[in-house]
């Protein structure tokens, strides 16, 4: 007698509540139940209030800072293991700890690849993520890696936006292939910032390659932590003769003193997903939803679809 299957479900850590309503809306199904008991120490213990048995199940949280966020990720994927679930998809929008992928001074931990390694024994058979700060960290998992990228949504906005003599600008080196591939896209000219750090989240010198006067420009980066890079790279434009500056990035971090940074800064606006929850409004920042992209990849890998034609680049 062949075997039944059985309509997948879709859960949330709490970090990641909001964003996981909007996907589960535009996936057409309710956002499965999940009960959190927090104990007095510290600890706390994630349960589900219904069967997953045999279920294919979508488990979506960012794992940005406190740890507590990957903790919960990681309980509720050996809780789904355990309860016999028969594929589980770590569906991370924010994929935590990526900027530690390398050994770049002696006796350091590779976070990125221990995370891998992690919720992978946890029980997550899939990942999917979006705009890792490195795109080799795909390797560091065994298991499949849905990879999407966040220009899907931000293509479409900067083309609405119109802009005459429209360049396209990295804030460091490494975004240059970002960049590049944005530029290609729009078919518009491409600048690069070199910058020089003092020690993590210090610059200390910024020079631009490339000409902006008499242009607007688009900076385009992965994660916006501290705003230093992005605040002083629209800073620098706006000096080189730039008409505007606004600036797309998938994640917004932002820690510290990022978002009064922002609102100093000569910035006309930011633009972020909701990939992370913003912790306070502001008045330069435009939230655009990942979840119709994210809603649209689970329902083809939940009905063996290929999902190439969902990347823009």
């Amino acid at each position: 007698m062949p075997t039944t299957i059985l309509s997948p479900k879709i859960f949330a850590c709490s970090q990641s509540q909001k964003l996981a309503e909007r996907i589960a809306r535009e996936f057409n199904i309710g956002l499965g139940k999940i009960n959190v008991q927090n104990f007095s120490d510290g600890e706390f213990q994630p349960a589900f209030e219904e069967s997953v048995r045999g279920r294919r199940i979508f488990l979506i949280g960012s794992t940005m800072p406190p740890a507590d966020n990957l903790m919960e990720m990681l309980l509720i994927l050996d809780a789904a293991k355990r309860a016999s679930a028969r594929h589980i998809t770590a569906v991370i929008p924010y994929f935590g700890w990526a900027r530690q992928d390398r050994k770049d001074k002696p006796r350091v931990a590779i976070g990125a690849k221990m995370v891998a390694n992690i919720l992978q024994s946890a029980g997550a058979t899939r990942i999917m993520t979006m705009d890792l700060h490195a795109d080799q960290i795909q390797g560091f998992f065994e298991k499949p890696v849905d990879h999407l990228y966040a220009s899907t949504v931000f293509l479409p906005y900067i083309m609405n936006l119109k802009l005459p003599n429209l360049v396209i600008a990295s804030p460091d080196m490494g975004g240059s292939k970002r960049a590049y591939a944005y530029s290609k896209y729009l078919e518009s000219d491409v600048v690069i910032c070199y910058k020089q750090r003092e020690k993590a989240n210090i610059i200390s010198t910024m020079e631009l390659i490339g000409k902006v006067e008499g242009k607007h420009v688009v900076l385009v980066d992965d994660m916006i932590d501290t705003a230093g890079t992005l605040v002083k790279a629209a800073d620098l434009m706006i000096e080189k003769g730039a008409l505007s500056v606004r600036a797309i990035a998938s994640h917004a971090i932002l820690s510290g003193e990022a978002h009064q940074r922002i609102i100093d800064s000569k910035l006309e606006e930011l633009v972020v997903t909701d990939s992370i929850p913003l912790k306070r409004e502001n008045s330069k920042i435009k939230v655009v939803s990942c979840a119709p992209l994210f809603a649209k990849v689970m329902n083809k890998v939940n009905t063996n679809e290929s999902i190439s034609g969902q990347f823009l680049m």
